[in-house]
């Protein structure tokens, strides 16, 4: 019979605070504290289970064990996710709600995503260059707003594209965020809702007619296994789910202008020999730098793991940005190193799925991990090739530093670029 240990336990009635307070460095803080790959809080007046590791990710995506439905609190679901989304579903009801993502995640498809972000940044450029400076946090949500649009076939007037950027923004800088700011998120997210839900009234009553690959056509005639449509706004957290994760990679491609900058002798070796120097340092940047920090589930049943009792009904936590800086999977994890990544093409999804967890983890085709990771990658790419050959430009001086308490987090001058110009 397996020895029971006891979960090391943070004092409290409530520790949300704490978690506002450091951010990022909440769960590996206290990881280390205890010497544990879990501890338990108390986090929205309610126990929690904090997990990180690659042990725990196995652990955290055993579908056995964990379900997703009622494990996101209030404040996401207002703004970040929506009600009724893919992220609360479990089973075979998210199974089959899956595969209308993943039927948008064809060769194709991604490909026609990548040359629409090339072209939009092409775009912009040509703007940027009548400009004596940019912050390109910022111009980077508009050129993938228009890209993510354009592919998916949702409708976007040019003098609509600040107020949709803003929107969908709003969404995903807000959910650990207080006063003005969260309260954008939720006002984002009903505007947002209310945009998408006239456009699939559109598709289904003939007056709207998307092509059939795009996410616009699929979501709208997406059907449940009772063979009933989505509802209207269902439909349109779906389609949210599309265009905000999308618009989010703006954060990557901030965090690429900087890497570029703090470590300009990758760029000879992205202009090298080994074809897969690029992949290697895209993934480091997702690795290296914070994304979203967390995710949460609920337990199915009772469990032991590694000797703690685990109770039907609890929130338990993974810790993404610790278990991508744990030094038991990465070797000196606080040294950007895109090296660490010379073998992983050789078995890509067996060596990703519970290590480098920044947009989640687990199988893609039936799990919980975000099935754009693909798009994300392949957008990251072209920006990459597209700074370092494409355009030149300055960085200036400016407060390129981060905070590891905002969630999400950004360079804090945004990345402003001066001087720029075509080269290629």
């Amino acid at each position: 019979m397996q020895e029971t240990r006891a979960f090391p336990k943070e004092d409290g009635l409530e520790n949300g605070l704490k978690v506002l307070r450091e951010g990022y460095m909440y769960a590996p803080n206290r990881h280390k504290i205890y010497q544990s790959d879990a501890f338990e809080t108390r986090l929205l007046g309610e126990a929690a289970i904090v997990i990180g590791g690659e042990e725990a990710a196995k652990l955290f995506y055993d579908e056995d064990k964990f379900k997703r439905e009622g494990a996101a609190p209030e404040p996401a679901k207002a703004t970040l996710l929506g009600k009724g989304g893919i992220q609360g579903l479990d089973d075979e009801a998210h199974r089959h709600r899956k595969q209308l993502f993943m039927s948008l995640m064809s060769k194709e498809r991604i490909e026609i995503w990548s040359k629409l972000v090339e072209k939009h940044l092409l775009k912009a450029t040509r703007e940027w260059m009548d400009q004596e400076s940019i912050i390109f946090y910022e111009e980077a949500q508009k050129v993938l707003t228009r890209a993510v649009c354009e592919w998916s076939d949702v409708p976007l007037p040019e003098k609509d594209v600040e107020k949709r950027t803003r929107q969908l923004v709003s969404m995903f800088e807000s959910p650990m965020a207080a006063g003005k700011r969260h309260i954008e998120g939720r006002i984002g997210r009903k505007q947002g809702e209310s945009w998408l839900k006239e456009l699939i009234k559109q598709v289904r009553n003939g007056q709207l007619h998307p092509r059939e690959e795009t996410a616009l056509y699929q979501v709208a005639w997406h059907k449940e296994l009772d063979g009933h449509l989505l509802d209207e706004k269902t439909a349109a957290v779906e389609l949210l789910n599309v265009l905000r994760p999308s618009v989010a990679i703006a954060i990557y491609f901030a965090f690429t202008a900087l890497s570029l900058h703090q470590f300009p002798e990758v760029k000879e070796k992205i202009n090298g020999e080994n074809p897969y120097y690029l992949h290697m340092f895209i993934q480091e940047i997702r690795r290296y730098y914070p994304f979203f920090p967390f995710n949460g589930a609920i337990t199915r049943k009772d469990f032991t793991w590694n000797g703690y009792t685990f109770k039907e009904g609890t929130l338990v936590i993974l810790d993404f940005y610790g278990t991508n800086h744990d030094s038991r999977i990465w070797e000196q994890p606080g040294q950007f190193n895109p090296e660490r990544f010379n073998d992983w093409h050789t078995s890509p999804t067996d060596q990703v799925q519970m290590k480098l967890v920044s947009q989640g983890g687990g199988d893609y085709d039936t799990g919980h991990r975000c099935p754009g990771e693909w798009n994300t990658v392949r957008a990251m790419e072209i920006l990459t090739d597209f700074l370092i050959n494409k355009i030149s430009y300055e960085v200036p001086e400016q407060d390129v530093g981060f905070s590891m308490v905002k969630v999400p987090t950004i360079p804090k001058s945004g990345m402003v670029l001066k001087n720029i110009e075509f080269i290629g």
